[in-house]
């Protein structure tokens, strides 16, 4: 009874088993090849679902149908115009062909690099036939500056472009495309995210974009002292304008309260001459003596005759 036993257990456990390795499931994003010892068997099963396969002597290969992600590493690339460059690019990409794609590259990783291969070299031919302008522009059309000094400095403004930069890419992409079929390998698309000078090109450039902008700093620093130095002369025309007309019209003024005022002692002379001349004796004596000063003078003068009357 106890034998009996074991061998219902170890039948269950083996019958569990090959259930377990039979049986596998498909979901919708997936296509399947199955290998018996290591070579396929039958065509790929892109059918979603609970499927049955030989247990233990048949293996079965996921792979996606969605489309995948590749970015390739940055590539230093001089262009025909003798730019050195870093180009960094991205593809789009989907096994299309299972079979084909297992037997050729294996997995994905091996699919990443045969891309990589392929892309970065298609990408070095054309980055090389073709001037840097080529691949930073797609049309002729100008360039709009607020300063015409920069329009005159730009060295692509005379460049004109054949190709341009989507149409660049455009041809690496179906060259790329072609030479990734046999792999059972569909591209998608292929961008180029970055375009940047190396290192040592690119410090010369911004060193000739800082150049180019002191100088037209330099020029506008310029005008401004001229203008400053127009605006001061005018300041100063006009100050000494106005300061000219007042003295004139100060002195008219002046003029004018003079006349009144020889007017005035006239008329008060004419009224009474005598007096007149007492008031503005005594005026004298006030403003000429005091008690420090001295005066001589002779009994005949008539800065004296209204003193020499005081008793």
């Amino acid at each position: 009874m106890k034998l009996k036993n074991i061998l219902l257990t170890v039948v269950v456990v083996v019958l569990l088993l090959v259930l377990v390795n039979g049986f596998y499931t498909v979901s919708e994003t997936q296509q399947v090849v199955i290998t018996q010892f290591g070579k396929p068997v039958g065509g790929p099963i892109i059918k979603s679902g609970l499927h049955w396969k030989a247990p233990f002597i048949q293996q079965a290969h996921f792979f996606e149908k969605r489309v995948l992600a590749w970015d390739g590493d940055p590539n230093q690339i001089p262009t025909k115009d003798k730019k050195y460059i870093w180009i960094d690019l991205t593809a789009r990409w989907r096994i299309v062909d299972p079979l084909t794609f297992l037997q050729s590259v294996g997995n994905e990783t091996g699919a990443q690099g045969r891309l990589d291969d392929i892309v970065d070299a298609v990408t070095r031919d054309f980055v090389s036939d073709n001037l840097l302008v080529e691949l930073v522009r797609n049309t002729n059309r100008k360039f709009e500056f607020n300063d015409s000094e920069l329009s005159l400095d730009s060295t692509s403004q005379g460049s004109k472009i054949s190709l341009g930069r989507d149409v660049i890419t455009r041809k690496i992409y179906e060259q790329a495309k072609v030479q990734v079929v046999k792999f059972g390998i569909d591209l998608v698309d292929v961008r180029i995210k970055r375009i940047n000078y190396v290192q040592q090109v690119r410090k010369k450039v911004y060193e000739r974009m800082i150049s180019e902008r002191r100088r037209i700093a330099e020029r506008y620093r310029s005008e401004g002292k001229g203008e400053m130095a127009e605006i001061q002369g005018k300041k100063q025309k006009e100050l000494q304008r106005i300061t000219s007309e007042a003295y004139r019209k100060a002195k008219e003024i002046q003029g004018n309260a003079d006349a009144e005022a020889t007017r005035i002692y006239a008329r008060a002379y004419n009224s009474d001459p005598e007096f007149y001349a007492f008031i503005k004796t005594l005026h004298t004596y006030k403003t000429s003596i005091d008690s420090v000063t001295t005066l001589i003078l002779t009994t005949k003068s008539d800065y004296f005759k209204y003193i020499k009357r005081i008793k």
